[in-house]
């Protein structure tokens, strides 16, 4: 129990710390040091074109029976023996989205980087 009191009055008067000088074996030098580093990054692209419903007819030389619109409507040269053209397009857009999918991109790639750098560094003292 007498030993208690020793500790915290030891506490209260800390020792002194003294460190060696320390003197550097050289008195000049270089270092080289080159780091190359490569990186490669793969990606898929995936990109959809939408576009909205369309209908359109079109053509030369040519009559309805009918309105254009109408599912039986039928078509006759309007004179025999003379070049016709008839072009319908009929794109119905999704119910739910109320879009039509045109086109559908996938692109896959890989890019690769290649990276050097070299330092060079001098010292003396």
């Amino acid at each position: 129990m007498k030993k208690v009191w020793l500790l915290p009055l030891l506490l209260l008067f800390p020792a002194s710390v003294r460190a060696n000088t320390v003197t550097p074996a050289f008195t000049q030098g270089s270092m080289n040091a080159t780091t190359t580093t490569v990186q490669t990054v793969v990606e898929t692209v995936e990109q959809k074109v939408y576009g909205g419903e369309l209908q359109s007819w079109s053509g030369t030389n040519v009559t309805p029976s009918s309105d254009i619109t109408g599912s039986n409507t039928t078509w006759t040269v309007t004179a025999a023996g003379e070049d016709f053209q008839l072009e319908i397009v009929d794109r119905p857009a999704n119910a739910t989205t109320g879009l039509v999918l045109l086109e559908t991109i996938d692109i896959d790639r890989a890019i690769t980087t290649n990276a050097t750098t070299v330092s060079l560094s001098v010292f003396s003292q």
